[in-house]
């Protein structure tokens, strides 16, 4: 009988113990498979592709601890919203990404696209950008439209160009913010490259990598925290 009672007690706690163990030990969270969609200013336009925000971001991810298994980068420079649509149909994309960037619309405003056609067009690639996810709106962010007006290539017409991005931005926050979906307002950090010629590339309007840089230290804290949940 005290065999038995013995036998009994020490597997009671060999149990215990490993329950104990299998609560202590927290589940890692998935390598990043990150997927990156825009234009010129998601492709990294007139500098070297390493020097893209995209591939910044993930460089920092990985300085930061945090494992990423890919990346893709979908955008291309003079894409309007309608153009980006089509890519990401072409693409055939399945919905295994975790974190997923939408920087969409200057092309819009530049070829004088009308902002309904971007409210709706945004909107559904939004939407996309979630699907894409997993479903998971935590894992998609946005970033604003950054203010070409400030570069040496719009200046002149900074009067007229101000503005208009002012409204789309607007327009792509509000959805945003509709959809529950993070938001990094970049904009008027574009906003300072008359003032501080190296945060523009050697083109005269696109950003440098010294720009998206300061892009992804505005970034990365909330990016970390998507990523590690």
């Amino acid at each position: 009988m005290f065999k038995n009672n013995l036998c009994f007690i020490l597997l009671v706690v060999l149990f215990s113990c490993k329950r104990v163990n299998m609560q202590a030990t927290p589940a890692l969270p998935e390598p990043v498979r990150y997927l990156a969609l825009g234009d010129s200013y998601t492709k990294g336009e007139s500098i070297k592709s390493v020097q893209s925000f995209p591939v910044q971001l993930v460089d920092t991810l990985k300085k930061s601890g945090v494992q990423v298994s890919s990346v893709r980068i979908i955008a291309q420079t003079g894409w309007t919203t309608k153009k980006l649509k089509d890519a990401i149909e072409a693409a055939g994309l399945k919905d295994t990404f975790n974190l997923v960037s939408l920087l969409i619309g200057v092309n819009n405003q530049f070829q004088g696209r009308s902002i309904m056609e971007y409210q709706s067009d945004f909107e559904a690639l939004a939407r996309k950008a979630i699907q894409l996810a997993g479903g998971k709106k935590e894992r998609v962010f946005i970033v604003s439209i950054p203010d070409y007006g400030f570069t040496p290539f719009g200046t002149e017409k900074q009067y007229l160009i101000t503005p208009q991005i002012d409204i789309f931005n607007q327009v792509n926050k509000e959805i945003s913010d509709s959809l529950g979906l993070t938001y990094f307002d970049i904009t008027d950090i574009s906003r300072e490259g008359l003032g501080e010629p190296t945060l523009l590339a050697s083109d005269g309007l696109h950003p440098s990598a010294i720009m998206y840089k300061r892009w992804v230290d505005l970034m990365v804290g909330d990016v970390v925290k998507k990523v590690e949940k």
